[in-house]
């Protein structure tokens, strides 16, 4: 059975109830009216495709108009979201069309040269030019078991004060975009959007309590806050209490310090858990038991690069590098063919060139690259980059690699 019965549409306001639905099925969420409301606040109906059988909504791929931030630049990029298809119509091509369709109406359009998802399963979508561009750290605190060994702040203490993160907005976000533009794989938070991340339905809380915030001040103003959430336990020992940490931004090492030993000190806990933590997270570095944080490594972004040369043009490199690129792209057909990247830190150039080639890949291992945190020396070892002219791997490698591995702070 195919799906070519079925009509795929651009959507309208009145889909939302539906795509609602649809969504919360396909992902086993419970989807309460506060929840949805949050969500429906951010909804771009002109960016999603509708799959309409008769009048019912049985798939949906959508985006969201946010910027990016890459290495050395902020770029808009568009935020693929929410992308299902109901149980009662799967295997019929109908995530292929939408996909396909998408990319395609991306790259018509012109505005965003890179698209950005997380996947609900690692095997979807490379089929659609995804790379996996970002990975990220889940940990499970023992915080009995540990303490913080920094040594003596170069910068005075901050005094934390505890917030009601919907009333602290004003404080969160200066912190957030002072440290955004640095940072790859964090993305813009305008009011309607800084609203829906703080948007504490009873839902989402899965036994843990309202969403709690804490801000580091300083005499220069706040230079970082942390978000989590508090779940009650008690055992035969007495105390068994969790902190979920939801975001610890901070400005420099001594208040980064100062949110965490705050954060794994709570009274009534014994446990600490977060995700979204980035690779080179520094708390690493700072326990004198790492083991005790039982990190694992779980994938996050993946990028896809719509319009290569614009793309590739519009970050910044770790070192100097000139190297001609053989890609192929199945679905952007203008993506495919010979391209001299001419790049360093200061600047990008990326045009069509007749030269020989000295990297042969597919657009995926350029997404993959692209944030600076999956190597292309990696991809080469796994036979996913082909080196054409002896050095140029390593040297391209070295270039794409940034100073911070790239973090994503939130799943849109």
């Amino acid at each position: 059975m195919d799906s070519s019965d079925v009509q795929v549409r651009i959507g309208v306001a009145d889909d939302w109830e539906a795509v609602a639905d649809l969504v919360g099925h396909a992902f086993h969420q419970p989807y309460d009216q506060v929840w949805r409301d949050a969500e429906g606040s951010v909804y771009e109906p002109e960016r999603s495709l509708i799959a309409d059988d008769a009048g019912q909504i049985v798939g949906h791929a959508s985006a969201y108009t946010r910027e990016l931030s890459v290495p050395g630049a902020v770029v808009p990029a568009a935020h693929v979201t929410q992308v299902s298809v109901a149980p009662t119509h799967r295997r019929r091509g109908l995530l292929s069309r939408m996909m396909r369709r998408q990319l395609g109406e991306i790259a018509a359009d012109g505005r965003e040269a890179v698209a950005v998802l997380w996947a609900s399963e690692g095997k979807i979508y490379p089929r659609f030019g995804y790379g996996l561009a970002a990975q990220h750290l889940n940990v499970d605190v023992m915080t009995r078991e540990i303490r913080l060994t920094d040594p003596a702040p170069a910068t005075p203490a901050a005094r934390l004060r505890l917030v009601q993160p919907g009333e602290a907005v004003a404080e969160l976000a200066k912190v957030y975009e002072q440290l955004r533009p640095d940072r790859p794989g964090w993305s813009s938070r305008d009011d309607r959007w800084w609203q829906y991340v703080l948007a504490d339905p009873e839902s989402q809380r899965h036994g843990a309590t309202a969403l709690h915030g804490v801000v580091a001040d300083t005499a220069d103003g706040p230079t970082g806050y942390a978000l989590w959430r508090g779940v009650s336990r008690w055992d035969g020992h007495g105390p068994d209490g969790e902190v979920r940490i939801r975001e610890v931004v901070a400005a420099d090492p001594a208040t980064y310090a100062t949110l965490w030993r705050f954060l794994l000190s709570i009274d009534l806990t014994r446990k600490a858990t977060a995700g979204f933590l980035p690779l080179d997270e520094p708390l690493q570095h700072l326990v004198d038991e790492p083991r005790r944080l039982g990190a694992r490594v779980s994938d996050g972004l993946w990028i896809r690069l719509v319009d290569l040369p614009r793309a590739l043009a519009a970050r910044r490199y770790a070192t100097d590098v000139d190297v001609v690129l053989e890609v192929s792209d199945d679905l952007l057909a203008a993506n495919t063919g010979q391209w001299r990247l001419t790049a360093g830190p200061g600047g990008a150039t990326c045009t069509r060139s007749t030269d020989p080639a000295d990297l042969a890949c597919t657009v995926l291992e350029l997404g993959a690259a692209y944030l600076g945190g999956t190597s292309l020396a990696a991809l080469g070892a796994a036979g996913r980059v082909r080196e054409l002219t002896p050095g140029a791997l390593a040297a391209a490698s070295t270039a794409f690699g940034w100073h911070r591995l790239p973090h994503a702070t939130e799943v849109f």
